[in-house]
């Protein structure tokens, strides 16, 4: 049997088991609360392992790891040490229980709605609800880019086949997520973060053991520093050869979790307090484990990747678009060579159940907000039966348009993660983070954070990304100032939006009138008597 075959047999079980799952869990979905959260009583593993699987996907596997291990070598390893301690373990123990009494106690299924009941405004729920649908749409896009790469790879589908890939990935995405809302989605990521565990701890040992060994493979590294353009025995030094970027690296996919409405959701879902404790050592573990194993794997693509074609070192030739090399297709380089055809598809389904663990909670999270947050005060009679329809209708919106974005084949996906993480955390993350644990945050601080969170991600984007003629002297200054901190990345202006966002809100809320009290006193009424 060819590995082809082979890959076809596993994933044809894959599939089944995923819709299995999602008709077995749709005969428990019975409300538009079990639909957005699993009727709240979802347990320590189950949320852990949801968690997890919705934080890493093709983005990171694919995306991330290959260029983030091309830029610092065996350092960029310390970007999954971040993602642990700082995008899973504090989190937990910080915000998951304050989240899970606070929104069970205003009756919130949604970040938008946790604004409207914590800040007394309804303007405040809408305008939240349109960014969530709206930047969730590029984060989407870059897990389908992931996707149909390694496919490309695996299966030789030619020049559209990414395509074809994308929107059978969204149609499988769709089907369970359809059938069983929250329930299936927490389900299977439990069922697919094993299979990642098993997954990225082979892989990581077969990119060693390819280079005969760790030992060997960073002393290689370090050589192949010189010709790759950075300082020699910095590849695999423990800090890299750029440690202040790498930092911004750190800053945005760990301290980003913190106000990802689809990160956030699984505190509201989640069954007691005990199940938190639990929660945060399993998360931990296995951000560990994946992201570490994700970043430290993605460390050595210098010894199987180049940029120089025909160099006779035997290392598979990037291309390179304006000047820069097409990382997203580093990873899946690596794995052609590192890994025996029989594995390939281990890792194809590795792949695949990271994404749709993203997919499904990207897609619900956006389906339920706009239903609940914008559909629902505006029509009147609007009873759970309508709301689940409702949500079911803008999951296929919502795919529809991610398909046409990832589609474009110029789409790089670790930009339009950056921008994604970049613009909603940067939005959200103070207010949500400050409106748990200050009375005095006001609805003025809310309003600039949001405003300041997608302008600096927007700003960017148009003066940087999109290559608009009229932008080009602007840009061409910016290279020339020669900054340390690379101001060209997306992934710095991400990370930048999320502390400009920390700093905002108090110094606003210190000058500006606060939420009723009778509101403040309401929200933060559950947190007393949890103590009593």
């Amino acid at each position: 049997m060819d590995s082809k075959t082979a890959t076809l047999i596993i994933l044809v079980i894959y599939v089944a088991t995923m819709v299995g799952i999602g008709f077995y869990t749709s005969r428990k979905t019975k409300s538009a609360e079990d639909f957005m959260l699993g009727g709240r009583s979802v347990g320590s593993w189950l949320t852990a392992f949801s968690y997890g699987t919705t934080y890493f996907s093709a983005v990171v596997f694919i995306g991330y790891a290959g260029q983030f291990g091309w830029m610092y070598g065996v350092s960029a390893a310390w970007v999954g040490v971040g993602n642990a301690i700082i995008g899973s373990l504090i989190p937990f123990f910080l915000i998951g229980r304050r989240t899970r009494l606070m929104s069970n106690h205003l009756g919130a299924k949604t970040m938008p709605d946790y604004f409207e009941q914590r800040f007394g405004s309804k303007n405040l729920k809408t305008v939240a609800a349109v960014i969530v649908f709206v930047f969730l749409i590029p984060y989407t896009a870059s897990v389908y880019n992931g996707l149909s790469r390694l496919f490309g790879m695996v299966f030789d589908l030619g020049e559209n086949g990414g395509i074809y890939i994308i929107i059978a990935m969204a149609l499988l995405s769709a089907a369970y997520v359809i059938l069983g809302g929250y329930k299936a989605t927490a389900l299977n990521d439990f069922f697919q973060g094993i299979i990642m565990l098993i997954g990225i701890a082979t892989v990581v040992i077969l990119t060693v053991n390819e280079k005969n060994g760790l030992t060997e493979a960073i002393n290689a590294l370090n050589e192949i520093g010189a010709e790759g353009g950075v300082e020699k025995n910095t590849l695999g030094s423990l800090f890299g050869p750029d440690p202040l970027n790498l930092l911004g690296v750190v800053i945005l996919t760990s301290l980003g979790t913190w106000g990802l409405p689809q990160m956030v959701q699984k505190f509201y879902a989640i069954k007691d307090e005990g199940a938190i404790k639990k929660g945060a050592v399993i998360s931990t573990l296995f951000a560990f484990v994946v992201a570490g194993g994700s970043y430290f794997m993605g460390g050595f693509v210098r010894l199987y990747c180049t940029l120089k074609e025909g160099d006779g070192s035997g290392r598979t030739f990037i291309e390179t678009v304006n000047g820069k090399p097409v990382y997203d297709t580093m990873v899946p380089a690596l794995l052609d060579t590192a890994l025996p055809n029989i594995l390939i598809g281990l890792v194809v389904v590795l792949v695949l159940s990271a994404s749709l663990s993203t997919l499904s909670s990207l897609v619900l999270t956006s389906s339920s907000t706009l239903t609940n947050d914008l559909i629902k005060p505006r029509v009147k009679n609007f009873d759970d039966k309508k709301q689940m329809i409702s949500m079911r209708i803008f999951i296929v919106v919502f795919l529809v348009i991610s398909v046409i974005i990832a589609s474009n084949k110029n789409a790089s996906i670790s930009t339009l993660m950056s921008y994604s993480w970049g613009a909603l955390s940067g939005a959200f993350l103070g207010p949500f983070l400050y409106g748990l644990f200050m009375k005095k945050a006001s609805k003025a601080a809310c309003c600039a954070s949001f405003i300041t969170g997608i302008g600096i991600s927007v700003a960017h984007m148009v003066l940087f990304s999109l290559n608009i003629e009229a932008f080009s002297g602007i840009k061409d200054a910016v290279i020339k100032l020669d900054c340390p901190l690379n101001l060209l990345s997306p992934i710095n202006a991400g990370a930048f939006a999320m502390i400009v966002s920390l700093i905002i809100v108090p110094v606003v809320s210190a000058f500006t009138k606060a939420p009723d009290k009778k509101i403040v006193d309401n929200a933060f009424s559950c947190l007393s008597a949890s103590k009593k």
